[in-house]
């Protein structure tokens, strides 16, 4: 006979990916309040580096549930985006916004626990077993005993490292800042990417924002560290100096938020038996480093999975990366994925060029972003161009999986 434990599922993490899967949890099974608690480590309101750009499919997925997160926030209608050759400009009505973590993962608590969620903070997970009659947490207060285990804290998750699944392979290093807005910026209601430099494999961005009610801009650097390079090989901190210059602003005048990401690989494992990965902990978009939506979506896909395996008794998970690759979510990080490995190689000039000469593309991903319908018109003008283009290329294919060479220390290919 199976012994009772103290939980039937125990969550570590309380951002938006363990919050998120707390509600839609307690949605699609109301017998688990008082059966399952969100362990974070950190105490209300606590800061989270992060852009903060929060895309509007993930507001809609909360709305499904009765769920609206009012916060302050800019509202955003579009991207524009510089290339080498080219600056394009996508928009549509209301895409989605950018927020505070701090005010965002804050108000989503509050909202969660009035809704009948247990939230444990300022408790650090360290580490987590599994056995046949349940799994254990081992924390710096003390042990917790529950059916299920849901690793949803982050890069840094400690439930991933104590079941054994490594770093992962496409992990990223960040570095933003919060400044003053300039006569260089351009539009408050676009979120603008910079992919011009071909010196390193990512972005530069400026995304408009509030600080304390103060109309501000977000600036950083997104650079992906590829599989076997060193992650130091790219100073983004001169990188971002530089950017700051050309908006007449310094680097020294800015408080430094540095913070790593991971981004979803489609081979890597996301569970064991009565343990499974969710959020960051499993991965994001590893091209942007999107992950807000992508964590919210993340729990509405794992509510109605984990129910039917609790009802069932049928913990080992076996079948969750299958369940996931199959859905929606799945489905847009696994082509995040395979975009990722072509992109950041020798075919990257041939993606750029395709969107700088059909700047629709950038449209239907604006639209993708914010939750709306995609035009299909411009979706087979799009499909057309590229499979033209594709045809007539003579260079490496870019449809084969390319990762690029390692690096020298300025960024350019070993001999």
């Amino acid at each position: 006979m199976t012994r009772r434990t103290e939980h039937d599922v125990v969550i570590v993490g309380g951002g938006p990916a363990g919050l998120s899967a707390a509600l839609f949890l307690l949605h699609h099974e109301p017998r688990l309040r008082g059966r399952l608690v969100v362990l974070e480590r950190e105490r209300y309101p606590r800061d989270k580096y992060c852009a903060g750009g929060v895309g509007g499919r993930a507001e809609m997925a909360l709305a499904r549930i009765g769920v609206t997160i009012d916060v302050p926030h800019v509202p955003c209608a579009g991207i524009s985006l510089v290339l080498p050759k080219a600056t394009i400009e996508g928009r549509a009505r209301h895409i989605g916004r950018v927020v505070r973590r701090v005010e965002f993962d804050h108000a989503l608590a509050q909202l969660a626990r009035a809704r009948g969620v247990r939230i444990e903070e300022g408790v650090k997970v360290l580490g987590v077993e599994a056995g046949p009659d349940g799994a254990r947490v081992l924390t710096d207060t003390g042990e917790l005993t529950t059916r299920v285990i849901v690793g949803a804290d982050g890069v840094g998750s400690a439930v991933r490292k104590s079941l054994g699944f490594g770093a992962g392979a496409w992990r990223a290093q960040v570095l933003e800042v919060d400044t003053e807005q300039t006569r260089h910026d351009g539009p408050r209601d676009l979120m603008h990417f910079d992919v011009g430099d071909h010196g390193f494999n990512g972005y530069e961005w400026d995304f408009p924002t509030l600080v304390g009610g103060r109309a501000m801009v977000c600036r950083g650097v997104y650079h992906l560290v590829l599989p076997g390079h060193d992650a130091g090989e790219v100073d983004i901190a001169r990188r971002l100096e530089d950017r700051l210059a050309r908006f007449d602003l310094r680097l020294s005048d800015c408080k430094k938020k540095r913070y790593a990401e991971r981004g979803f690989a489609t081979h890597e494992p996301c569970s064991r038996p009565r343990a499974l990965l969710i959020g960051e902990a499993a991965g994001v978009d590893p091209i942007t480093g999107e992950g807000i939506a992508q964590a919210i979506l993340y729990g509405e896909l794992l509510a109605p999975y984990l129910v039917a395996r609790l009802r069932s008794d049928e913990l080992s998970f076996g079948d969750w990366p299958r369940v996931l690759l199959d859905s929606w979510l799945g489905w847009d990080m696994d082509t995040r994925d395979w975009l990722c490995r072509r992109f950041f190689g020798p075919a990257r000039g041939w993606f750029e060029d395709n969107f700088a000469r059909t700047p629709e593309g950038l449209e239907i991903g604006v639209q993708y972003f914010g939750g709306l319908r995609v035009d299909r018109v411009k979706a087979l003008k799009v499909a057309y161009s590229v499979t033209r283009s594709w045809l007539a290329n003579t260079g490496p294919s870019p449809l084969e999986a390319a990762v690029p060479a390692p690096r020298g220390a300025q960024g350019a290919p070993t001999a």
